[in-house]
C-alpha cells in the first residue's frame, strides 16, 4: 500500500518505544528500573480528580466548543496574566489535547513548505518531526554542555535566513533541564525582534525549578516580542495529569482562530469533564505542586551525585524539569547501543540521546520513587564499570 510521503519522513518516538518495552518487561515479571518516561509518579491531586468526578455527575459529557470550555479558557488567560505577565484574554487561548497537540497544531497553521524552523539541540524529540509533518525544514543548532546547553544570541542570529519563520524556545528544557536566565531570555528576544521572526515558547515545565532558578516568559520581555510569541503549555507535568491530555496554546488572535478551525476538523473539543479537572488545578490549592517539587529536588540531588561519582559519566546540574542528561562519551558507546545493552543486561530503561540530537548522552527521568533511583543507579554503575 502506498502511504503519504510525509509519513515516511517521520521518525517513530524512541521515548514511547523504550517506555513501552520497559512496561512490557515489567508486566512479564522482570524487575525493571525505568528512568525513561517524563511522567510524575504521583497521583493526580485529589481536588482535581474530585472536580472531574463532579463534572461527570453533573452530566458534562457532551460535545463542547472546539476552542475549549469558556471557563477554562478564561482561567488560563488569567493565569498567564498573573503568573507570566502575558496580557492574553480568553480569545487568545485554545485548549488542546495535551501540550504536544498544541505544538502540532501550531506547526500546521504557521508552517508551509519552504519555511525554516530553528531548533536548538538537544531538543525534545517531537519538535523536528512536527516541522516535517507541516512541510517545513527543521534547522538544528547544536549547543554544548559547557554553555549549559543553551543557544546563544549569536548562534541564533547566524542561523536565521530569509526562510526562517519560527524559533522553538524550551525553558526549562526537556531533555537537559537547563533554564535560561532572565538576561539570556531578553538577549534571545532582542534577536527575534531584530529579525522579525516568531517564537513558540514551550513552557510545560515552568513550575519545576530548583536552587532559586527563575522562569521568565519570553513574551513578557516587551511589547514587540509579545506580538511575535506563541506560548504552549499544559497540566501534565506540574499537576501530574499526563493521561488527562489537557494543554493549551496562547498567542495572537489570528493564530488562535486558525488553530480552532483546524481543531474543529481534527479532534473537535477536548474531553469535556477533564477540562473541569484542569480548571480546578488552576483555581484550587497549589500546595500539591510544591510537595511534588520538593520530592523532585531531593531525587535530583541524589541521582546527580550518584551519576557524577561513576567513572566515565558526567552530568551538568539541571535547574528545572525532572531530567538528567549525562554524557556517556567516555564509555565509547553510542547512545542507542548503550541504552539497549543497559536494558538487556541490567533491566534499566533510559532514553538514548540520539533521539534528542545528542548521541553522546542519555536522558534519565527522576520522576520516579527513591527506591527505583537507588537500585537503578547501582545497576547503571555496575554496567558502566563492566565496560571500563
Amino acid at each position: 500500500m502506498k502511504l503519504a510521503a510525509r509519513v515516511g519522513q517521520v521518525t517513530p518516538s524512541l521515548t514511547l518505544a523504550i517506555d513501552s518495552k520497559a512496561k512490557a518487561m515489567k508486566a512479564e515479571g522482570v524487575d525493571m528500573c525505568s528512568f525513561s518516561a517524563g511522567e510524575p509518579d504521583f497521583p493526580t491531586p485529589a481536588h482535581i480528580r474530585a472536580a472531574a468526578e463532579q463534572a461527570l455527575e453533573q452530566g458534562k459529557t457532551r460535545y463542547g466548543p472546539a476552542a475549549g470550555e469558556p471557563k477554562l479558557r478564561e482561567a488560563i488567560a488569567q493565569k498567564l496574566q498573573k503568573e507570566n505577565l502575558l496580557c492574553y484574554g480568553a480569545e487568545n487561548v485554545v485548549v488542546t489535547n495535551g501540550g504536544k497537540h498544541s505544538l502540532f497544531n501550531l506547526m500546521m497553521v504557521m508552517i508551509e513548505p519552504g519555511d525554516e524552523v530553528i531548533i536548538p539541540s538537544p531538543y525534545w524529540l517531537s519538535y523536528p518531526e512536527m516541522v516535517k509533518l507541516a512541510g517545513g525544514t527543521p534547522v538544528i543548532v547544536p549547543t554544548a554542555a559547557d554553555s549549559g546547553y543553551k543557544i546563544t544570541p549569536d548562534q541564533l542570529r547566524q542561523a536565521i535566513t530569509p526562510q526562517t519563520r519560527l524559533f522553538v524556545f524550551n525553558s526549562p528544557s526537556n531533555p537537559t533541564g537547563m533554564v535560561y536566565t532572565p538576561a539570556e531570555v531578553r538577549a534571545i528576544a532582542d534577536v527575534i525582534v531584530e529579525n522579525d521572526i516568531f517564537v513558540v515558547a514551550d513552557e510545560i515545565y515552568e513550575k519545576l525549578l530548583y536552587d532559586g532558578a527563575e522562569h521568565v516568559s519570553i513574551g513578557a520581555v516587551g511589547p514587540e516580542i509579545f506580538d511575535r510569541t506563541i506560548t504552549s503549555s499544559g497540566f501534565a507535568k506540574a499537576y501530574s495529569m499526563t493521561g488527562w491530555r489537557i494543554g493549551f496554546l496562547a498567542g495572537p488572535v489570528e493564530v488562535i482562530r486558525a488553530t480552532i478551525a483546524l481543531q474543529g476538523h481534527s479532534t473537535s473539543n477536548v474531553c469535556t469533564f477533564a477540562q473541569y479537572g484542569a480548571l480546578a488545578a488552576l483555581e484550587g490549592p497549589q500546595d500539591c505542586v510544591g510537595e511534588m517539587l520538593q520530592a523532585f529536588a531531593q531525587r535530583r540531588q541524589v541521582m546527580l551525585d550518584a551519576i557524577n561519582s561513576i567513572p566515565g559519566l558526567s552530568c551538568p546540574k539541571p535547574d528545572g524539569a525532572f531530567y538528567l542528561f549525562p554524557s556517556i562519551e567516555k564509555t565509547g558507546l553510542n547512545s542507542l547501543d548503550f541504552s539497549n545493552a543497559l536494558l538487556e543486561e541490567q533491566q534499566v530503561a533510559v532514553i538514548p540521546g540520539v533521539a534528542f540530537g545528542a548521541d553522546t548522552c542519555i536522558r534519565l527521568s527522576y520522576a520516579t520513587d527513591m527506591d527505583t533511583i537507588n537500585k537503578g543507579i547501582e545497576r547503571l554503575e555496575k554496567f558502566v564499570r563492566s565496560r571500563a
